[in-house]
């Protein structure tokens, strides 16, 4: 269905101002900064959107540095597929499991600082532009790292670095320090539908 002149004429004059609004708007932006974002919630997606991110920042790039927390050690789709930037990303999957599978809350809590300890490194390291930090906000919630500690490291970052974490249940002080939080919402999920994880799709 073709619209009239008058219809086109007011459309046009309708965007230009919307335009006009949106392009003043964007050159009002003039900080730029090391950005700590975090991915919450309790909706899928968390860890996807990180890695959605991470492909964004190699194309420009930038040398990424990831730290699971929690996750084991297997194989994922997003893992195999980044290998093959070599060194321009360094994964560091140092998880034995999520805690109520590992059942063992000393064995969490040297893992989960044995994984701190190997993301400070790399937050110190000069030559990452980004860091993922995967599943942070669960290993918080157990209390297996010190919250003031870590807050405290990701706020004294240098300031031209980004961070994501990513996990359910941040933590409010974790919330207050970040530039972005993106809760993650769940409207409909196919595993309550009997769906099982799939290859490609969930990992």
């Amino acid at each position: 269905m073709q619209t009239s002149g008058h219809d086109d004429t007011r459309h046009k004059e309708k965007m230009a101002k919307r335009k006009a609004v949106q392009d003043a708007e964007v050159a009002s932006k003039t900080v730029e900064k090391g950005l700590l974002m975090v991915h919450t919630g309790t909706g899928k997606g968390k860890s996807t959107a990180a890695w959605g991110l991470l492909l964004r920042a190699l194309g420009r790039g930038m040398r990424v540095g990831v730290v699971q927390f929690g996750k084991g050690a297997w194989q994922t789709g997003e893992r195999k597929a980044i290998e093959t930037f070599g060194d321009q990303v360094v994964w560091h999957t140092l998880g034995e499991g999520f805690t109520w599978e590992t059942q063992d809350h000393a064995r969490d809590v040297a893992a989960a600082e044995a994984a701190w300890s190997v993301a400070k490194r790399l937050l110190a390291d000069p030559s990452f532009s980004l860091i993922i930090l995967d599943e942070l906000n669960i290993a918080l919630r157990y209390e297996h790292l010190a919250l003031g500690d870590v807050v405290a490291t990701l706020k004294s970052r240098r300031p031209n670095l980004h961070v994501v974490v990513t996990g359910r249940n941040a933590k409010p002080e974790m919330i207050e320090a970040a530039d972005l939080v993106t809760d993650m919402t769940p409207v409909k999920h196919h595993f309550a539908a009997g769906v099982k994880a799939q290859a490609g799709i969930e990992f």
